[in-house]
């Protein structure tokens, strides 16, 4: 029961940073630069809790307490292969926001 509320809290948290991931350079590219650029922000702190924690979610490890399972979705409702390769589709993406929303930022009149 703990590990499944885990899991749909990791997923809920996944799938609004993910959106926000997504949604940078649609904002930069439709004039809300500034939005862009708070999501970014946002996105940026989750970068941050990463890295303190050695590029693990917390999540992961909280949910490593409540089973021996683990496979790149023990601890969250997505499919193996995406959770797998989170980091470097969303890392990539991300990546790809930042350069559109800086562009946007230094092409504004």
């Amino acid at each position: 029961m703990k590990l499944r509320a885990i899991k749909l809290v990791h997923t809920v948290v996944w799938v609004l940073l993910a959106g926000c991931v997504i949604a940078i350079p649609i904002l930069a590219l439709t004039e809300n630069v500034t939005i862009a650029t708070w999501v970014l922000g946002l996105v940026m702190l989750e970068v941050i809790v990463l890295v303190l924690n050695g590029m693990r979610c917390p999540l992961t490890d909280i949910a490593a307490r409540y089973t021996q399972d683990r496979k790149s979705n023990f601890d969250i409702y997505l499919p193996e292969w995406l959770a797998e390769n989170n980091k470097l589709i969303f890392g990539w993406l991300y990546v790809i926001g930042l350069v559109i929303t800086a562009w946007s930022w230094s092409s504004r009149s």
